[in-house]
């Protein structure tokens, strides 16, 4: 039995970009129609040029200006009329046409070439057009455009709101029909949806659903975050996953909405990417592809944002862990300076307190505190103070106060006319 081998997975991830690129790109298919005479008369077309201009025009034997009144303003009838006269064939890239009119029109682009249709004398007789619609592969091209700007956008740190809101405008201003974009946010413990992007939705509508929670049956996108999976909603009148936002999306003009989760390469949470319609709608594949490739875009934005905003964190917490270590080294400095004048000044109270005791051998009870500094304190001695070598000293209630701070080891001596009585009523 011989082992298949198991799939790489660079190889899949190849292989399902290249289909969301054919699904944008699509397949061409050319039209034809053969005209005759100078009015330009429909003889006969084939399948793809009616279901190009719409099977309710289908018609042959009058003139292309009357299936299609919508050309005579933007110059193709008079360009027909040129190649008749001159015999002249005409060939253009990406041609753009308005095809239809009112709410139904559609923008659209084709590779075309007018030839002229000759007798057997060489007189024109005729026009043959063949086009090749490249619609979907211009607009997709443009999307691609666009798509790039935003990863330059991602790659040079531009504001995650700045990026989203981009996106958004992007989808909206190039995709074929109408389609309304939000991007919803989740909440670090992935139970609740922040509003990220909306720049088409109404403000109301916004403000009511931001902070909704994650969950099965909160609408399409609660639903597609709590799922970690795509939630189609074609029709939000009908679908219990909106019973308790259906009147919001009536009054903001919703009719359809398709959620996708959108995730970090391990799997976790970051939001929502989701496409609203006026209408009920069911996604092509197209649309699916768009999808695809746009929440990819937006979950690496995401990432790129978390990674700064932990990485600015952790620069403040470092700036701050060097400030608070700056401070303790300053009050460590202060304090070390602090205790060493201490040390000074007990070294110079304990010399003065010596040279005292030698001094009482002759006056036993000095008038002035012998405890002052040079030149000397002047204040009366009143309070006696003495330390665990034997010397004593006779000092003022201050400079005793600091002796009994500063020198290790002093203690109040009682003796008439000092001791503890005379230092508590001082």
């Amino acid at each position: 039995m011989t082992a298949v081998p198991a799939a790489d997975p660079a190889v899949a991830g190849r292989g399902a970009a290249e289909e969301d690129l054919r699904a944008l790109f699509g397949q061409s298919t050319a039209v034809f129609a053969s005209l005759t005479g100078p009015a330009h008369v429909v003889e006969t077309a084939n399948r793809a040029f009616f279901d190009t201009i719409g099977q309710e025009r289908v018609r042959t034997g009058v003139a292309l200006v009357d299936v299609m009144p919508e050309l005579a303003d933007q110059g193709f009838i008079a360009l027909l009329d040129q190649v008749y006269g001159t015999g002249e064939a005409y060939i253009g890239r990406d041609v753009r046409v308005v095809l239809g009119s009112g709410p139904q029109a559609r923008e659209a682009f084709f590779d075309v070439s007018y030839e002229p249709r000759r007798d057997a004398d060489g007189t024109v007789t005729g026009i043959r057009v063949l086009g090749v619609e490249t619609t979907q592969v211009k607009h997709a091209q443009r999307l691609m455009t666009e798509h790039r700007a935003l990863l330059e956008q991602i790659a040079r740190q531009a504001p995650l709101t700045e990026v989203l809101d981009g996106m958004a405008r992007c989808i909206e201003n190039l995709a074929p029909q109408e389609v309304l974009v939000s991007v919803l946010l989740a909440d670090p413990d992935g139970r609740h949806l922040r509003h990220g992007a909306a720049p088409s939705l109404p403000g109301f509508y916004n403000e009511a659903i931001d902070g909704i929670a994650t969950g099965e049956g909160v609408g399409s996108c609660g639903t597609a975050a709590h799922r970690r999976e795509p939630v189609i909603v074609t029709d939000i009148t009908t679908d219990p996953f909106w019973d308790d936002f259906r009147e919001l999306a009536g009054r903001a003009g919703l009719a359809a909405c398709w959620s996708t989760p959108i995730l970090a390469r391990d799997g976790g949470l970051l939001g929502t990417f989701a496409m609203y319609h006026r209408t009920p709608r069911v996604p092509q594949e197209s649309d699916l592809a768009l999808t695809r490739v746009f929440a990819g875009t937006a979950a690496l934005a995401i990432e790129r944002h978390h990674i700064e905003q932990a990485k600015t964190a952790a620069e403040a917490r470092a700036r701050a862990a060097h400030d608070e270590l700056a401070r303790v080294l300053r009050v460590e400095r202060e304090l070390r300076a602090e205790a060493e004048q201490r040390a000074v000044a007990s070294a110079e109270l304990a010399a003065r307190m010596r040279a005292a005791a030698a001094a009482q051998a002759a006056l036993p009870h000095p008038e002035h505190c012998q405890l002052g500094d040079k030149p000397g304190c002047t204040a009366p001695a009143e309070i006696k103070i003495a330390d665990s070598w034997g010397d004593s000293a006779w000092g003022c209630t201050a400079h005793v106060e600091e002796a009994i701070l500063n020198v290790r080891s002093v203690f109040i001596a009682s003796e008439e006319l000092g001791g503890l009585a005379a230092y508590l009523n001082r």
